[in-house]
């Protein structure tokens, strides 16, 4: 059963009090999936569009809310980064391909007065909405904390630094700054580079190998071993 701490994590990441990262898991984007609190990812770019999509209520925005928390990258070019157009047969042009629906900031197929173009930059091309990147390969870690003898399973960003995985470590220990990290190395605890990622850190992703090798990933994941070091100041 889902223990009592990784729930109030999961209520934390849901409410959308995540601390801004450089890199999101999927689990973190599917988290944000409704209209007061709307992610959405475009070519492993994250955009939150909560405030575009609050002074834009109306049909072109339920698309977006019906698609929030997911990847929407088959919408879209990846060459050009616009939305994807197709041949209309009837008319001879090209024009946005929307089987969802036209949504914000898409032109109408046909020439309209009513068509207001004084949004200025398309919000998919908007740099200011990007708060991040979808990560390309999440793992899993765990976390065993010596004091308590708490462990914990992490699934983080691939390219995530352990300084960013103390981060969200956090969120199940909240004087996560005050441990010193470890790796077991030739029988012995060695201290860890914050600065550096695992596979920096000699703790290399296997799980393709244990494909390989027809076993499950699941009995086996990295152990790093965190050390109190009574001190509460980083709290």
């Amino acid at each position: 059963a889902e223990s009592t701490r990784h729930q109030a994590a999961r209520r934390q990441r849901s409410a959308g009090t995540m601390a801004k990262r450089r890199f999101y898991t999927p689990e973190d984007l599917a988290a944000h999936n409704c209209a007061k609190d709307i992610w959405v990812s475009i070519n492993y770019k994250v955009f939150d569009l909560t405030e575009l999509i609050q002074a834009n209520r109306g049909p072109l925005a339920q698309p977006l809310i019906e698609v929030a928390g997911q990847d929407i990258s088959h919408w879209f070019d990846s060459k050009t980064g616009g939305v994807k157009t197709f041949m209309d047969p009837s008319r001879g042009v090209r024009v946005p391909y929307t089987p969802h629906g036209r949504f914000l900031h898409v032109p109408p197929p046909e020439p309209t007065a009513a068509w207001n173009t004084d949004f200025g930059t398309a919000w998919w091309l908007d740099e200011d909405l990007i708060i991040g990147r979808l990560t390309e390969k999440t793992r899993k870690v765990q976390i065993v904390n010596v004091l308590t003898h708490q462990t914990d399973l992490l699934t983080v960003c691939s390219e995530e630094t352990l300084e960013e995985i103390r981060d969200r470590y956090m969120e199940y220990n909240k004087h996560a700054q005050s441990y010193t990290w470890k790796k077991l190395e030739e029988d012995a605890f060695v201290p860890m580079d914050m600065e550096k990622t695992l596979d920096e850190n000699g703790v290399p992703d296997e799980s393709e190998e244990f494909d390989k090798l027809g076993i499950d990933f699941d009995y086996y994941y990295p152990v790093i071993h965190v050390y109190f070091n009574d001190d509460l100041t980083n709290s």
